[in-house]
């Protein structure tokens, strides 16, 4: 963890202390290290990745926090397929996700084509777009060697 986030309050913590939860040693670990996420960590990786920060914090700890979390909306939960719950910040600026289904890698995007497809879409239906979410699953095109 970067020196800079050890000195200030991630913006998960000031989430969790915004929806009055009790911010323990671990959950303030958890809260940082998710912060900290430039990708979609399952259960799994977070713990990983909180164990190297302080040990003693347990999968099950880790599970239960993300679920809290995941419930007060303070982080989204995404199902990317290959059976395990994915999660980031919530309320980050919209986008729309790629995952490939080799890797399970994603890719994060926002196309504004799509958005105003979306928009004529439910209109042409009779709808108000209130919200969406679009993953698109692909596998990388293959390039010819000539």
């Amino acid at each position: 963890m970067s020196d800079e986030a050890h000195r200030q309050a991630s913006r998960i913590e000031q989430l969790c202390t915004e929806h009055g939860l009790r911010m323990t040693a671990p959950r303030r670990v958890i809260a940082r290290v998710l912060s900290e996420a430039s990708d979609h960590p399952d259960v799994d990786e977070v713990h990983r990745r909180v164990s190297t920060v302080d040990p003693r914090i347990s999968l099950s700890t880790v599970y239960r926090t993300v679920s809290l979390l995941a419930r007060k909306g303070i982080i989204a939960r995404h199902d990317f397929g290959a059976g395990r719950m994915r999660f980031e910040e919530a309320g980050s600026e919209h986008h729309d996700h790629l995952i490939n289904v080799e890797t399970g890698d994603v890719i994060e995007f926002h196309n504004e084509e799509i958005e105003k497809l979306q928009e004529r879409v439910a209109k042409e239906l009779g709808f108000e777009l209130v919200g969406h979410r679009l993953q698109l699953f692909g596998v990388p095109t293959k390039r010819r060697r000539d």
